[in-house]
């Protein structure tokens, strides 16, 4: 199992890193894809080491597709003809395809939330044509998976392992061994 994790510069450092520790706790393969860079800033200046470039690995073979959100990070995806060919092309070969926070506009683009159920951070109703998001933390509308934002990152990252085909008991497994009662 492989999800393709896309960081642009902007990205937001909370959804990338919680969401992608959650899969790799799952024993899901993440591939970190900088947009433009090895080394992406986060929107709050933590820098991240990408595997490698999404021009190298964007063609690869993948069950899933994950784009965080951040300001600028979004807006910068938003732009990529490239990330709106790989969501399309993954939707299209049957494979997953997430987003949380902003990131849901560039699903908008692609053509991928009509008619479906989806939630983002508010605020960007400019980029969805009339759509309206739900408001939940989370969404899982067949393969595409939404998250609200930061506060909803485990919400989320549990759609999307159930999406990819974890099951609950192994999602709890997972949750168990990362939350303790204080």
């Amino acid at each position: 199992m492989k999800v393709l994790m896309i960081l642009a510069g902007g990205f937001e450092e909370t959804e990338a890193i919680a969401v992608a520790d959650v899969l790799r706790r799952l024993n899901i393969d993440v591939t970190v894809a900088g947009l433009d860079s090895l080394e992406p800033a986060g929107a709050h200046g933590f820098t991240v080491k990408a595997d490698a470039l999404l021009e190298k690995c964007g063609g690869e073979p993948c069950d899933g597709v994950f784009l965080p959100g951040g300001m600028p990070g979004a807006t910068n995806l938003l732009h990529s003809e490239a990330v709106l060919e790989l969501v399309r092309r993954v939707d299209r070969e049957g494979g997953v395809v997430s987003a949380i926070c902003a990131a849901p506009i560039v699903l908008a683009r692609a053509g991928l939330l009509a008619g479906r159920r989806f939630t983002m951070y508010p605020g960007f109703e400019q980029y969805l044509g009339g759509m309206t998001p739900t408001g939940e933390l989370a969404e899982c509308d067949g393969r595409v998976v939404t998250g609200k934002g930061p506060g909803a990152v485990f919400a989320f990252a549990a759609k999307l392992a159930a999406a990819l085909g974890k099951s609950r008991q192994e999602i709890a497994a997972a949750y168990a061994a990362m939350f303790i009662e204080l």
